[in-house]
Parts: structure tokens; sequence; C-alpha cells
């Protein structure tokens, strides 16, 4: 007996008709997405596909994406879903280092990194009558292969267990009081942890449902909320600031939503305050890392939220703050975020030695630099990776990121560390304004010069277009990209 409950046909066998999933070309009740997924798990087991295959899921947001996910859980194979817009040097060296057995893709003009495919036209949507199926998967079991965002070198596939999944999409469920009332609205891209749990498996879990929407535009957004009527949604700090960026007279009716999450990255306050004036939208910051399943901390929808935090951590987790020698920090102390419980990795795909680094004795070793306050939320001051050292004094580029932030012409900064003969390194900004503001940089680093101590002053600040700062696949801004950019070359003003 399985002690996981997330499936597809188990939800199916208690609401058949209910709504499920839908996206711009179907609407599955909960029956009929069981159905294509078992159909489809006949097929994967007829081309032999069995447990503890690889089969990678190359499909932009769609339906049949999470159709070929529950179909591989189905017969024990492990789903690795890859980012569909990779080119085919980034798609090969996924499928080679995950041991995929067998790829789902859009058609013959896919890459398939040499390996069997499937196209999403392929797939059956009626299972055989007369189908048996053995034991479904249990929890210690791996469940699915999530690559990271390779800033740090090459992608690092992140082994997550069903007991992962159904921990996590279990404390998602009970911390945002998803029920079989809600109706998430899926923006984020679901070769992530964030969007297959936040935004399937939690409502799947709750009973409710959910609607992929297509290539994501603010308009589209709105249009998609005011007639389709979700109650939430997941989304990155990039796409609310494309949402408050929006002209005044842009019709909005928002009432149907409850929340919006705000991950991957920290949102400013004064965008925060911006989106949920015009929108009339309660927006919770959380923060996780895909070697932690998704989330690890989260302020409440009901009760108190503290902006500038992330929030307690997340039922069932334990987070603690370490000092220079690895001991727990007491409250206020402000050292590496650590993170415990039944949502960390087993660990890398073919990486013992930075699985062993990550993870000692069961803390997962974040990278991140964080505090708690005496009601326990946490506070991320920033990546380890991404302090500037500038002699000798550590400059949190988040402090000064918030700072510019704060000036109401600004959507979004961010600051890396740029060489200086003296100093070694100092803090340069890439300031996004809003349209219809007008800021020189004169006046931002006058803005910043009252913040913050005259030692994190940005020497230069850069106004750019949002479309001019690289980003990773999840809308963060990708801070090892601009650097080396900055490097060769600053990145041109706007026009």
């Amino acid at each position: 007996m399985s002690d996981v409950n997330y499936f597809a046909w188990d939800r199916a066998a208690e609401r058949p008709d209910n709504p499920c999933v839908r996206d711009d070309h179907v609407e599955l009740s909960y029956s009929q997405f069981a159905d294509r997924a078992l159909a489809f798990a006949e097929t994967l087991a007829d081309r032999g596909v069995g447990a503890g295959d690889v089969v990678g899921v190359m499909l932009p947001n769609r339906a049949e994406l999470l159709i070929a996910l529950n179909a591989a859980w189905r017969i024990g194979a492990i789903p690795t879903p890859i980012n569909p817009a990779f080119s085919a040097s980034e798609v090969q060296y996924q499928i080679d280092d995950a041991g995929v057995m067998l790829v789902v893709n859009e058609g013959p003009q896919a890459p398939d990194g040499g390996r069997p495919a499937i196209s999403v036209g392929e797939m059956a949507t009626t299972p055989s009558p007369d189908r048996t199926w053995g034991e479904a998967p249990v929890g210690a079991d791996l469940a699915m292969l999530i690559y990271t965002s390779g800033s740090t070198g090459h992608p690092k596939g992140v082994q997550l267990t069903h007991a992962n999944l159904q921990f996590m999409a279990d404390s998602v469920r009970s911390h945002l009081r998803v029920t079989e009332n809600d109706h998430c609205l899926l923006i984020l891209p679901l070769f992530h942890a964030n969007a297959i749990v936040i935004s399937f498996l939690a409502p799947i879990l709750a009973g409710g449902q959910l609607t992929i929407t297509g290539q994501f535009s603010p308009e589209r957004f709105l249009d998609d909320v005011s007639r389709l009527r979700p109650t939430y949604f997941s989304a990155v700090p990039a796409i609310y600031a494309l949402l408050a960026a929006l002209p005044a007279d842009t019709a909005a009716d928002t009432s149907s939503l409850r929340f919006g999450i705000c991950g991957a990255a920290p949102i400013s306050k004064e965008l925060l305050d911006r989106v949920e004036r015009r929108f009339g939208l309660t927006v919770v910051e959380g923060y996780g890392l895909t070697e932690g399943t998704c989330a690890s901390a989260c302020n409440p929808v009901d009760g108190v939220r503290k902006i500038g935090t992330v929030g307690p951590p997340m039922p069932g987790q334990q987070v603690a703050i370490a000092g220079p020698s690895g001991e727990h920090l007491p409250i206020g102390g402000t050292g590496e975020v650590l993170i415990k419980g039944p949502n960390v990795m087993p660990g890398y795909v073919g990486r013992p030695e930075e699985t062993a680094r990550m993870v000692v004795d069961g803390w997962l070793h974040t990278g991140d630099v964080g505090r708690f306050d005496n009601d326990g939320y946490l506070t991320v001051l920033d990546r380890m990776k991404d302090m500037i050292v500038r002699g000798g004094e550590y400059v949190y580029p988040k402090e000064i990121e918030k700072a510019l932030a704060s000036h109401p012409a600004v959507v979004e900064a961010a600051v890396i560390g740029a060489e200086h003969q003296i100093f070694g390194e100092v803090p340069v900004a890439y300031v996004v304004t809003y349209p219809d503001s007008v800021v020189t940089e004169g006046e931002l680093l006058a803005h910043a010069a009252e913040r913050v101590p005259r030692t994190r002053v940005p020497t230069k600040v850069y106004l750019v277009d949002a479309d001019s700062l690289p980003r990773n696949p999840v809308g963060k801004v990708d801070k090892p990209e601009l650097r080396k950019r900055h490097t060769s070359k600053p990145l041109s003003a706007q026009s």
C-alpha cells in the first residue's frame, strides 16, 4: 500500500467529476486527468520504461506535462522536467547527467539527446479496461530529478523522493489553508519545484483545481484572473513588477484572489505595497531551495505578515542560523541559514562530495545569510557568494537594493561587486524604473546615501530596461551573469 496520496488516480476515486486541470486547449475532470495519466503510463510501460528509469519531460506549460509526470509515477519511473527553451547542448547535458531513457517532447524537431522520444501528439488518452497495475511507488522511492539553474557551474540534479513531495505538498496545503474550493492559476515554469508543488500538488492534494496559463503577460494574467476566477497564484518579483508597471487605467478584477505568493528572490516593501494597494491583493513572501523541495519559510495568509521577512518556518521543518564554526546562533544572530526536515533532498545526482558538503548531519546548508527576530520570523539578508568585500568590510547587496527600491521611481535594483584597485570590490547598481518615472543617477545615489552607510553607497548606478538584466528561467536576476557582463562592458543605459 502506498504511503503517498497526491496521485491523480487516488483523487479521482474521491471526486471523479470535479474540475482538475485546464490549459488553453483542454479542460479535464479528475477522472479524465487520471485516465489520461494511466493511458500514458501504459504507453511508457509498452516502450520498456519501468521502475527506476528516468523519463525526460521536455514540454512547455500544458496539461500533458502534468499527465506525463503522473504517468511516470504510476509505473515507478522518475521524471526529470527539462526546460523547453534549452539549447540542444543544454538538453544533452541534462539527459546525459540524469541518465534519461526516453524523452517526451513536442515532436521530431525537438532535441531528444539521441534517446527514443514520444511526441505529445502520440500520447494515448484512454486506458485499457483490463490493464492491471502493481503497487504504486512508496515514500522512499525517487520521484523526480529537478535541475538547478547552474549559476555556480553546471546544473546539478536534485533528487527528490515521493516522501519529500508528499510532505511539502501537505505542508503548503496546511500553511496556506488550501481547500477543495481553491483554484490555482499556474504561471511559473513547470520545470521547477515551485510550480509543481505549490501550483499542482498542493491543490490536487486538497481536491482543488488549477489552470495552466499560456505565455505570461500582465494583460493576459489579468484577463485570466477576471475570466477564470482563481483564488491564488505563485509568482516571482519580476512578475509583480510587471503588474505594478501597468498603466493606471488598465482594467483589473482581481476580487476572486485570496492571496498571491512571492518567492525565488526578495521583493521590496515598496513594490509589495504598490501591488497590494493597486490590486487589493494579499501577497505572502516565502523562501526555500530546490534542495529543500520548495519552501522552508513563509508568511501566513491569515495572521501576522511581516513585510521584509520570509515568515516563520513551514510546518514540520527546523530552520536555524549557524555561525562561522557551525554553531547555532541565538535569536538576532546573523549567519548561514540551515534547514532540516522531511523536505531535505537525499542528494544530488552523481555528486556524493557535493551532497556531503550541502547536507551535514541532516542539516541543509543553504548558502544564504539570515537572522531570526524575536517572533521567529526569518529575514534572508543575501547569498553568501553575492556578498561584496569592500576593503575588508562585508557588504550585503540586498541592503543596498532595498534602499534603492524604496525610491518611488524604482521597480527593481540589482547590486553587484565591481573590481577596485584600492578596496578590492565596490558596489555598483543596475536599476529599472517605472515607465512613467523620471529619475537621475545622482538622485538615486543621494537617496541611497540617506539609507545606508557611506561605504555601502554604490559607486555607480546604471539605469537600464528590465529586459537588459540577465535572468534565470524563473525570472530571478542572474547575479553571476550580471557580474560577468559588467566586467566585460556595463549594460547599456535606457535610451
